[in-house]
């Protein structure tokens, strides 16, 4: 392990493999259904939180690690041999994560904690999250570590095209009605990463015309520069995320090694299956 352990929540979206090749804990996001509750990526994945969801016709609600959780995992990080910590946290303006993971570091005042708002989600903030692993190999100063973070943080964007309103309507984000008659016209909200938080940019009708559009909002985002990192999200459609996928590198040009990723239950309760889109970082 190296010197400065790196930590997150399950939030960054991080695919298993890439979690373990760089070392990076990331702390469970909670799922409540009812008094049943399900850590993410350990007890429920979003298979399974839509296989329930569909049978309930109900949306569960999420939580928070609690402070003890994200002290345990520093104080395991420290014992393992690291010399300071990094806890790269989901966007504070959608979730209490940043503010528990505070707590925990105040639990161990004598100890080189360093807990970090991401301000980014799903795979923009996993991007962060790598390169500050990638950064702690080489053996870096934590000044410099945070330093090569923010940077990615500041290249770094979302978007995603929703398959449905319908989970958006269970969530009472839309009422039923305006969700149904969305359905009949094949309404696809378009949502992106605003100021840390998930926005409905727009409604286009159709999906072939949701995918395109929101290929037009990636290639605006880039303002002519090239896609330094991609990774293509989805929740519960791979095939249509490899479709997407095609779409996008037809018209621009992707890195060679473009992780896919799920979004993940503390993520995708909110958006639905069905969503593809694609988190990126663009090049300076």
């Amino acid at each position: 392990m190296p010197s400065i352990a790196i930590i997150t929540d399950s939030d960054a979206s991080l695919p298993p493999s890439l979690a373990e090749r760089y070392n990076i804990q990331q702390v469970p996001i909670y799922i409540h259904f009812g008094t049943e509750t399900f850590k993410t990526n350990v007890e429920i994945d979003d298979a399974r939180l839509f296989e329930r969801v569909d049978q309930e016709k109900k949306l569960p609600t999420t939580s928070a690690p609690s402070p003890g959780e994200f002290k345990e995992a520093f104080r395991q990080a420290l014992e393992k041999g690291a010399e300071a910590v990094i806890c790269f946290c989901v966007s504070s303006e959608v979730s209490a994560v940043y503010n528990t993971a505070v707590m925990a570091r105040e639990m161990l005042p004598d100890e080189n904690i360093t807990v970090v708002d991401s301000k980014a989600l799903s795979m923009a903030q996993g991007f962060i999250v790598l390169e500050a692993a990638r950064a702690a190999e080489e053996g870096v100063s934590v000044k410099e570590v945070l330093s090569r973070a923010m940077d990615i943080r500041e290249r770094a964007h979302v978007f995603g095209a929703l398959s449905t309103l319908r989970y958006l309507a269970l969530s009472g984000r839309v009422g039923h009605i305006a969700a149904g008659m969305a359905n009949l016209l094949e309404v696809k909200p378009i949502l992106s990463l605003r100021e840390g938080k998930l926005d409905l940019l727009e409604k286009v009708r159709t999906r072939k015309k949701a995918w395109s559009r929101t290929i037009q909002l990636i290639e605006d985002a880039c303002e002519g520069r090239s896609i330094e990192q991609l990774s293509i999200l989805h929740v519960n459609a791979r095939t249509d995320a490899e479709e997407f996928h095609a779409q996008l590198c037809e018209k621009l040009t992707c890195p060679d090694d473009v992780p896919y990723a799920e979004l993940t239950p503390g993520l995708s309760v909110h958006t639905g299956a069905g969503i593809v889109g694609a988190a990126f970082v663009v090049a300076k």
